[in-house]
């Protein structure tokens, strides 16, 4: 399995509009920070988690020629509002794309981009989808079996994946014994890590790496990351050594 972490930000990305924060100055790649998503390479299949706002960007950085479905884990707009960035895909490989999510995240994507969704009528460059709604329980793309792993966003219930043994959660601010059972043995954990101070709908440094001791994966990579968590070259000194921050390109195999 090959995973490339397509971007590992927070909603605004790193640098923010405006902003003359020291890490939004910062002149280290790795602190250049892209909206939260991955692709990923396994048993023939390629998958994305989350079409963010920068997916056009993110997949011509790192040379995506495919994508054979998409994972979603929520409706907010960093994380399904490049939707329509699929297109090109869709002509590339002459078929529409199969997009997974829960009951909620369907009808989101049907509300935000109706003309996609257009059964009479439709307007022939629109972008083509396949919605596969899907439940806290394994579904198969393709004959891949794919894990959903619940977790909170606050009150928000936001799906993480497990495939094979990798596990790749964002936007948690809690997890139950029940979802944590589910992550045990996973070689390789991606978790969100916000920033040091607590937050109201995200996991702080601190909460990530009590879920790493928990789950206790081989590796560990935190995303998610906000320009509050400080420079990258500064944090991954004080992080165990299975534990690192993952930046924008990493690529990384299991």
């Amino acid at each position: 399995m090959k995973v490339i972490f397509l971007g590992t930000g927070t909603s605004q990305g790193i640098p923010i509009i405006g902003s003359d924060h020291p890490v939004c100055l910062s002149g280290d790649f790795r602190d250049k920070r892209l909206r939260t998503s991955a692709y990923i390479e396994v048993d023939g299949i390629n998958l994305v988690i989350d079409t963010g706002p920068d997916f056009r960007q993110q997949l011509l950085a790192n040379n995506v020629q495919r994508v054979d479905a998409v994972l979603y884990t929520h409706e907010h707009s960093d994380h399904v509002s490049g939707f329509d960035d699929i297109r090109p895909l869709n002509f590339k490989q002459k078929s529409d794309m199969p997009m997974y999510g829960d009951k909620r995240v369907c009808n989101a994507l049907k509300r935000s981009f109706p003309y996609a969704f257009e059964t009479e009528n439709k307007y022939p460059g629109a972008p083509g989808a396949i919605l596969n709604e899907i439940e806290n329980k394994p579904f198969k793309v393709g004959d891949l079996k794919v894990t959903p792993v619940e977790v909170m966003h606050m009150k928000l219930p936001v799906f993480g994946y497990r495939i094979h043994d990798f596990t790749y959660i964002t936007d948690a601010s809690s997890i139950s014994d029940t979802e944590l059972e589910k992550i045990k043995g996973s070689k390789v954990l991606v978790l969100n890590a916000l920033r040091n101070e607590k937050h109201y709908s995200h996991f702080n440094l601190e909460e990530a790496l009590e879920i790493v001791e928990k789950t206790q994966p081989e590796r560990a990579y935190f995303v998610h990351i906000s320009h509050h968590l400080g420079f990258h070259a500064e944090v991954s000194k004080s992080l165990p050594t299975n534990v690192h921050l993952a930046y924008d390109g990493l690529e990384i195999t299991i």
